[in-house]
């Protein structure tokens, strides 16, 4: 039996900016972060013939266009198996549709899995590529490339989307008490809601392609934030990066009238009256996470608790993909 894992993340400045349809023309920045919750994937060879999967649902066919789950679908057709005779089966830490780019955890530890499984090996870019080729071009989401890399990279990672499709990346050179002041400070609140990132992303997409002045210029503006938060952060100052998450926040929401509502708004609001220098909705928008840097995290704390929100407390990854059984 074969399990890996691959880490999720947050996103900690230039979100939206790793999209095709932006980065195409104007080139993306983001800076990114993988963190100690996974999706993982066990892959083993079962008695008898066929393909039998368990996710959320269970399916057993014969062959690999019989698959109705699109991700594992084309990651075994990548393989190029003839008579498949395979047993896959995938959990999380935490959910999907939360914001944590979960789906791309999922294709780069379900394509680690199997490439160990068939006593292959696959270097983390190429396994990012693949993960993109699969999610981008295969099965045509209109999503960007962040967390396939993230996730098959690991660490605090600066990403650079070039307009030929080429992405540049290196580790953030950060103390070690800048490490530890982001790993104290940054708190997660669940939402409670669970949502499809895919609709919000979609409409980021036309409005990009169509050229859409505001969303440009909103975009512009991101990609500018996301530089001032890797400098912030180079520099040790934690404060200002607080500060320029509060900025994004609001520059994030304006893209799209589905990225927040009036129940996120008010949390947010509550936040930042009792300890937060600020905060963000992590992923597409809509629910699932909402992070923030603590000035206070004990009154932080107490106020989220409050209003029912439940922290997921996290350290960050610098493992990335990884089988852990074999």
């Amino acid at each position: 039996m074969i399990i890996a894992r691959s880490p999720l993340r947050i996103s900690l400045g230039g979100g939206g900016t790793d999209l095709p349809s932006y980065y195409e023309k104007y080139g993306g920045f983001l800076l990114s972060a993988a963190i100690n919750k996974y999706v993982y994937a066990t892959v083993t060879r079962p008695f008898s013939e066929g393909i039998y999967l368990k996710y959320s649902n269970l399916e057993h066919v014969n062959t690999i266009n019989e698959v109705k789950h699109p991700i594992i679908r084309e990651a075994l057709r990548e393989l190029n198996l003839r008579t498949p005779q395979i047993e896959i089966t995938t959990l999380a830490d935490i959910p999907s549709g939360t914001g944590l780019g979960s789906s791309g955890s999922f294709t780069t530890a379900l394509l680690k899995g199997l490439f160990a499984h068939y006593r292959k090996t696959i270097h983390p870019i190429d396994l990012a590529e693949l993960a993109c080729k699969i999610e981008l071009e295969k099965l045509g989401e209109p999503i960007g490339k962040q967390d396939q890399y993230i996730s098959a990279i690991g660490g605090i990672t600066v990403f650079t989307f070039m307009p030929n499709g080429k992405v540049d990346w290196e580790p953030l050179n950060i103390s070690t008490n800048t490490l530890h002041d982001l790993e104290d400070n940054l708190l997660l609140f669940f939402t409670g809601i669970s949502r499809s990132a895919s609709l919000i992303l979609l409409e980021q997409n036309i409005r990009s392609k169509e050229q859409n002045t505001f969303m440009l210029q909103n975009l512009h503006y991101i990609k500018e934030l996301g530089i001032q938060s890797r400098d912030a952060l180079i520099n040790g100052d934690t404060q200002l990066f607080g500060q320029l998450m509060h900025e994004h926040w609001i520059h994030k929401k304006s893209r799209s009238s589905g990225m927040s509502n009036e129940f996120i708004n008010d949390v947010y609001e509550k936040a930042r009256q009792n300890g937060a220098a600020g905060g963000k909705i992590v992923g597409a928008g809509g629910g699932g996470f909402l992070m923030f840097y603590a000035n206070d995290k004990d009154k932080l704390r107490s106020a989220m608790a409050k209003l029912n929100l439940e922290e997921v407390r996290f350290k960050f990854d610098f493992e990335g993909s990884k089988v852990i059984l074999s």
